[in-house]
């Protein structure tokens, strides 16, 4: 996604849709995984609404079938960690609070300090709550920053954040967004390998890559470079239609572009195994947590 005032845009319209059809420390080597072509349900923290606190809250994505959650950074660490552990639920990674706003490609200098920190802080987050793996937005090219410019500034920063990475045994996982940085999955093979860390890899987007190419080819691309993923749905005619590239997100899960029988088949083949973790509006709502879980369901079982 494009950044969080775009991100949440997006899901309030998505969730429309989605609301609608529900009415209608670990080493890098010893990470433990279910295996090939396991998967389990997981949700992104910033999709679920509503009222209540992060306890109650949680309850509510367990009660709706999801195994999982990726967390925000820079939350009150003891305040999770006393829901996670009411709820019964695992925190499968944590996504950046502030990687837009402080990106690590930023001219100023100390910009990209806070930027720094703000990873180093998500990391810690990680750490606390037993997630391996958190989901970095590496840069943002635009007027003012080059490709180039996004990509050298970007590895600097992230080979900084290396060593408490390795420390604390969790991985930095890049994610694909709509950042102007990385559109093809060459590109993205050649960033991690001028990285060449085991401790730096992917997050993948299933939803965000619609706009650039084939999630299919991506995955088989990335194969073992792949951390964590994200389910997501996007819509080509939906945003053909509207003149909107944005639109494209508003349809539910199992709707859209993504063929997900040969996506599921594609991270078996590439060994990954764990958590899909959906980033999808609709959940707002009980019955919009159902759906989202019972839709996520007919994806793994694909």
């Amino acid at each position: 996604m494009k950044h969080p005032v775009a991100r949440r845009k997006f899901l309030k319209t998505a969730g429309a849709v989605v609301t609608l059809a529900a009415l209608g420390p670990r080493l890098f080597a010893a990470e433990e995984k279910p295996a090939a072509g396991r998967f389990q349900k997981a949700i992104m923290w910033g999709t679920v609404g509503g009222k209540g606190s992060v306890g109650e809250k949680m309850k509510a994505v367990k009660a709706a079938g999801f195994g999982g959650v990726e967390m925000t950074s820079h939350l009150n660490q003891a305040e999770v960690l006393k829901a996670r552990d009411e709820a019964g639920l695992e925190i499968t990674s944590v996504c950046g609070e502030h990687h837009w706003s402080q990106p690590l490609s930023d001219p100023d200098p100390q910009v990209r300090a806070k930027g720094l920190a703000a990873l180093q802080q998500t990391l810690r987050d990680a750490k606390a709550y037993g997630a391996g793996s958190i989901l970095l937005v590496p840069g943002i090219v635009n007027k003012e920053v080059s490709f180039d410019d996004c990509w050298q500034r970007s590895i600097e920063q992230i080979r900084l954040a290396i060593p408490l990475a390795e420390e604390l045994g969790v991985k930095i996982s890049i994610e694909n967004v709509w950042n102007n940085f990385i559109t093809t999955e060459d590109q993205a093979m050649r960033y991690l390998n001028e990285i060449n860390c085991p401790w730096v890899g992917w997050h993948f987007d299933c939803g965000n890559i619609i706009r650039y190419g084939d999630p299919i080819v991506w995955i088989n691309t990335l194969g073992k470079h792949i951390n964590r993923v994200h389910i997501k749905e996007y819509s080509r005619d939906r945003a053909m239609r509207s003149a909107d590239i944005w639109k494209g997100f508003a349809v539910a899960l199992l709707e859209g572009a993504n063929n997900w029988q040969g996506i599921t088949k594609a991270f078996t083949a590439a060994g990954y195994s764990g958590y899909l973790i959906t980033e999808q509006g609709g959940g707002d709502t009980p019955e919009g947590l159902r759906d989202l879980s019972e839709r996520l369901g007919k994806i793994i079982a694909s």
